[in-house]
């Protein structure tokens, strides 16, 4: 099988921009099937120090596959950019559609959480920290079910080990993100995501957030607040979804519902089937409009008039470089960017979901079913984890490291 490169797609148009990259709509030219196709620029990630956790996302995302994440199907690369082709979903995020001023109900918005509860549950038994559960990175398909995207600053954790870096966004992080940061302490596990979609679920309610946090807030600042500060429920809200927040928006890691069987022990969730959660068979109850597509225009523009190095004129561009860089005359620019772009062309990982076989470890995970999943708890100090053993993720040199990044 000959390997995928940018010439088996057709380029649509533009959707969006990232901290890590750009978006377009593709489509496949053999099997006409439509993708979103993100993708880097090597000498901005080199520039900005960012290809160890270009490298991380991918390697996450070779590794899993759930129904509620925004799943990768293909990686590769040429000489300017890096790209990942993924999981198109048409129907926006979940900031485009507040931005929108959508109301969303209590019934949408309860089966994000279910959603969204399978999907991390399943993220921690693979040992992944997703640190940056935010409106932003939880997109609607068609239907109107939630999915989960965004690996770019996730990380690793295993056999009782903790996170230190302080990463995210900072009005969705966990008070103990912050805890770590100022004593260094124990660190952070799982549960942190769990806090995230604790605001998440509060912002998408209520149209604002239980803490007024924003980036400009010290950390010292926060963990006053969150020592002195206590969150306003609606009055309007029954008791029992009141309760569920609580235990989301718990400060101490610990007493946090952190697992799909804590979830499922909340008044709230017990008459949901979580079967029928997983098989997407239950009506959303936001369901985006189909005629029209669900993000900001000026993406398109930007790609079309702003962009340097458009992608639609691509072909012609590297066609030009190949022929200046068999010059005779061609003399590298600069020598140490000329090798670590050397570097990551060597590292870089190819992918194909449709074959498993292009790389030692790519092919997808079978989903556990979602009512029986095991709980992966953080254990206690000097413990190791009860989850049991899956497929190991992470056996690169560069993946333990941690990576402290704030995007705001």
């Amino acid at each position: 099988v000959s390997p995928i490169t940018f010439d088996h797609f057709q380029i649509l148009r533009a959707i969006g921009k990232g901290s890590f990259g750009k978006v377009c709509i593709v489509q496949k030219r053999d099997t006409e099937k439509m993708y979103a196709m993100k993708y880097m620029n090597k000498q901005q990630c080199i520039e900005r120090d960012e290809v160890r956790n270009v490298f991380r996302e991918l390697e996450i995302l070779q590794e899993i596959e759930h129904v509620f994440l925004v799943n990768l199907w293909y990686s590769f690369q040429d000489e300017e950019d890096m790209f990942m082709v993924v999981d198109l979903l048409l129907g926006g995020d979940l900031r485009y559609h507040l931005q929108q001023n959508v109301q969303f109900t209590e019934d949408a918005v309860r089966l994000y959480l279910c959603e969204m509860t399978l999907a991390l549950d399943y993220l921690q038994n693979q040992h992944i920290i997703h640190r940056d559960v935010k409106p932003d990175n939880i997109l609607l398909d068609e239907q109107g079910h939630a999915h989960l995207t965004d690996f770019n600053i996730a990380t690793i954790i295993k056999d009782g080990e903790r996170a230190t870096a302080l990463a995210g966004t900072k009005p969705y992080m966990a008070p103990e993100i912050f805890q770590s940061f100022v004593s260094g302490g124990t660190g952070y596990a799982f549960e942190v995501d769990w806090w995230s979609l604790g605001v998440t679920v509060f912002e998408v309610l209520r149209s604002w957030r239980p803490y007024d946090i924003h980036a400009s807030n010290s950390v010292e600042s926060l963990m006053q607040l969150f020592s002195t500060v206590s969150v306003q429920y609606n009055p309007a809200w029954p008791k029992d979804l009141v309760a569920l927040m609580r235990k989301l928006l718990t400060v101490n890691p610990e007493h946090r519902f952190s697992s799909l069987s804590l979830m499922q022990t909340s008044p709230y969730l017990a008459h949901v089937n979580w079967d029928a959660v997983y098989e997407k068979k239950m009506d959303a109850g936001f369901v985006p409009n189909k005629g029209r597509l669900h993000c900001d225009p000026t993406f398109e523009l930007e790609e079309m008039i702003l962009e340097s190095r458009p992608l639609h004129k691509k072909k012609k561009r590297l066609a030009k470089n190949r022929s200046r860089d068999n010059s005779k005359d061609s003399q590298s620019e600069n020598d140490y960017l000329q090798e670590c772009l050397e570097v990551v062309q060597q590292e870089f990982m190819i992918f194909n979901r449709e074959n498993d076989h292009t790389c030692p470890h790519s092919g997808p995970i079978p989903p556990a079913n979602p009512v029986r999943s095991q709980p992966a708890h953080a254990p206690p100090a000097g413990q190791t984890s009860h989850v049991p053993p899956q497929r190991p993720i992470g056996n690169r040199g560069w993946v333990p490291y941690e990576v402290t990044f704030i995007s705001y």
